[in-house]
């Protein structure tokens, strides 16, 4: 690496970083804690999430602020595990003596990890991102087991998301006719356009397709090396039109024409590791059941789904349920899914127990649909010795008693109270 060139884009980065005005995101509040400790704090989430803003974020409330770069630069394209000592006298000569590191999609260099164990191990504070959940986990378990904390973020909640058009709430001091009516409008914009920053902003529907093409592409292909490109696109585009559905990899496998479920099951679990697609197991008290039965997929912010997949009659189901699945992942909850006779959208589990069944429905105004719903939510409440339970919903609230073996609560919500409630 050329060191006058690596001068040149520290000192241009400068320029473009720590942008004022910017929505403070909720998870400041995790990265907080992790201020004072020595711990490595690892902020990892989809591609243009908003973890380099988080990033800025960090510095913007610390003196120490300099040790700044982005390795998402075309110009680091040479730039090896060897020129990190490089980089640290640059820091230096410029800048003089500091204590805190800021090192932004770290996982573009190979072996990061051995020269962030030689700051932690003199006694310097590091914060780092990156766009890969596996790669950030194994080199992260090989060299610092036990030395860092990891923080995911997530496109803009929708607490985020009012924030950014700069509108206040307050549901602890109740909401005005007026107030309400801002809020569900603005729900209604969220659960189509999603929390990507830059396209909340713009409304741009290329730069959501550029995107897109730049995980398939960057955070994928070219880490993974993976040949069967058509294939792949194919997956994508039947896992994004099936939201909230079934999947099996056999079936997947002989739609597309890959050679076997396991190479199925690996180009999903790509998918994973970019935070672009998750996928959700039935609960099963087998844990060989649980590993090969059948998933149901969510994707990472609607946006994106509506893009890439093939949009059905229910479209605005599956959007309210993917928007719920991404608020559960955002607040770090563990998700199953439930079905026997009936099915119940997502099961919560905290440590052994599941603890929180919740079910997503656009309307429960007829009969039938209602019906199906209660009593699916009350298998798995049963199931799960459970006694309360919720039911999301675009715009119902009530509460109902039902009596079977058990008096069983359940608490009917607007998905955009509950999105609300805990930011």
């Amino acid at each position: 690496m050329n060191k006058e060139l690596l001068l040149q884009v520290i000192k241009d980065q400068r320029k473009v970083s720590l942008i004022e005005n910017m929505v403070k995101r909720e998870k400041l509040k995790d990265i907080e804690r992790y201020k004072k400790t020595k711990h490595i704090v690892v902020i990892s989430g989809l591609r243009r999430c908003g973890k380099s803003t988080l990033l800025d974020q960090v510095r913007s409330s610390e003196k120490q602020r300099d040790y700044y770069i982005n390795f998402d630069d075309d110009r680091l394209i040479d730039f090896q595990v060897a020129d990190f000592q490089m980089m640290f006298e640059v820091f230096i000569e410029q800048f003089g003596e500091q204590d805190i590191f800021y090192f932004d999609e770290i996982q573009n260099i190979k072996g990061w990890e051995r020269f962030v164990r030689r700051l932690y191990d003199s006694g310097k504070k590091v914060y780092v991102t990156g766009s890969n959940a596996s790669m950030l986990s194994r080199e992260l378990g090989t060299h610092l087991t036990g030395r860092y904390a990891q923080v995911e973020l997530y496109p803009f909640s929708f607490g985020e998301f009012l924030h950014f058009h700069k509108l206040p709430y307050n549901l602890k001091q109740g909401l005005s006719s007026s107030e309400r009516s801002v809020i569900k409008k603005n729900f209604l914009l969220y659960s189509n356009t999603g929390g990507i920053p830059e396209y909340v902003s713009t409304g741009q529907v290329d730069y959501i397709k550029m995107l897109f093409d730049n995980i398939i592409y960057r955070d994928i292909f070219a880490r993974y090396h993976v040949s069967n490109e058509k294939q792949f696109r194919e997956m994508v585009y039947f896992v994004a039109s099936n939201i909230g559905k079934d999947i099996s990899f056999v079936s997947i496998k002989n739609m597309v024409g890959l050679g076997s479920s396991n190479t199925v099951r690996e180009y999903l679990h790509y998918l994973e590791n970019s935070y672009l697609i998750f996928l959700v197991t039935k609960y099963e008290r087998s844990v060989k059941k649980q590993l090969y039965g059948n998933k149901k997929a969510y994707m990472v912010d609607n946006a994106l789904a509506k893009l890439v997949g093939f949009r059905y009659e229910d479209e605005k189901s599956r959007m309210l349920e993917n928007t719920v699945f991404i608020e559960l992942k955002r607040r770090g909850k563990e998700i199953y899914f439930f079905r026997n006779n009936r099915e119940c959208d997502f099961l919560i589990k905290q440590e052994n127990n599941i603890v929180e069944a919740i079910q997503v429905c656009f309307v429960l105004r007829d009969e039938q649909t209602k019906e199906r719903e209660v009593e699916g939510l009350i298998e798995a409440m049963q199931d799960c010795s459970l006694t309360t339970g919720t039911i999301l919903t675009n715009d119902e609230e009530d509460t109902l008693t039902v009596k079977r073996d058990k008096t069983y609560q359940i608490k009917i919500q607007p998905v955009w109270k509950w999105l609300l409630k805990t930011t």
